[in-house]
């Protein structure tokens, strides 16, 4: 048994990392400053302490075998009108946590970092040797702190693993999505069927894919938990191994969209509307570099079974 601090675990990706933890029989002690996690996200069994990743220090001590980092400003669209924010946030506050982990002695770090860092791919699927060029300051500062673990790594022998991220989703049991604002597909269209929103727009339906929409790399959020344990295993010390996480096929917009239907059994009023500037036609990942350092393997890539936990989730939450 480990013991391992999960900073953001009152979040979505955090909270279903934190219950596979104890389901391990690790000890789990979350670090959220409920600015967008939610308290009862936090798993039974797990410490909570209120605070934010600035204030690490005052957690860690020598009984942590690692650090699960989740916390950080993930809204693209805010990062581009409020880039200090992001920059303090995200950069400067997980400079904090890994100086209070190196003064406390932990030297095992796991780090949620995103596609965002690629920006525009040339080629898809994207393997973790494409080139790094963000298209938003989220993006960016997330590429910075992966730079900054490459360096603490170097200097000081820091054992991490980044895994950057597609497209999450799906619930594991009573932890899912509740975005406020919400930004992501699945939950906004659940929000169409409940008749929360008009309609759910689709931007662009004249991209070079077979139906016109974006394509893009779902993965259910239990096994990218599954993951993070795995990366824990597979951390090395003075070295920072970077890994995509995704199925490595896509699903449309309007493939998400009749998956929807499909698992709810209601229908979906849609407004195609015009393409967003700086949304690539396809992003998939090339996942091959995770299965072979981690021994990682997704189990969950069936889109109906994603929606089917999503659906269900929501319905226990918020739903009608």
């Amino acid at each position: 048994m480990s013991k391992y601090l999960v900073t953001g675990g009152a979040g979505y990706v955090g909270s279903v990392v934190a219950a596979h933890l104890l389901e391990a029989g690790h000890q789990v002690t979350v670090l959220d400053d409920l600015s967008t996690g939610f308290r009862e996200g936090v798993p039974a069994g797990a410490e909570f302490v209120e605070g934010r990743i600035q204030e690490a220090g005052k957690v860690l001590d020598g009984s942590f075998d690692g650090v699960l980092h989740f916390a950080a400003s993930s809204q693209v669209g805010e990062s581009v009108v409020d880039p200090e924010k992001y920059w303090r946030n995200n950069v400067a506050g997980s400079l904090e946590l890994i100086s209070a982990m190196r003064a406390a002695g932990v030297r095992k770090l796991v780090f949620s970092s995103t596609a965002a860092t690629y920006g525009e791919p040339e080629a898809v699927p994207i393997a973790e040797t494409a080139r790094t060029a963000p298209t938003n300051t989220y993006g960016a500062t997330k590429l910075a702190v992966d730079h900054l673990i490459t360096s603490e790594a170097v200097a000081h022998g820091l054992a991490a693993v980044s895994l950057r991220y597609f497209n999450v989703a799906g619930a594991y049991g009573a932890y899912g999505e509740r975005h406020d604002p919400e930004s992501h597909l699945i939950p906004l269209v659940f929000q169409a069927a409940l008749g929360k929103r008009p309609h759910i727009a689709v931007y662009g339906d004249d991209y070079p894919t077979p139906d016109g929409t974006c394509i893009r790399d779902y993965i259910h959020v239990a096994d990218l938990a599954e993951a993070h344990l795995l990366a824990l295993d597979a951390a090395k010390p003075g070295e920072h191994l970077i890994c995509n996480l995704g199925n490595g096929s896509g699903f449309s917009v309007r493939e998400v969209i009749e998956s929807v239907k499909r698992v709810t059994g209601r229908e979906i009023p849609v407004q195609v509307a015009g393409r967003r500037a700086g949304d690539p036609a396809v992003l998939v990942a090339s996942a091959a570099r995770a299965h072979e350092a981690l021994g990682w393997t997704p189990s969950r890539a069936n889109l109906d079974d994603i929606v089917s936990d999503a659906w269900k989730f929501t319905l226990a939450n918020n739903g009608q």
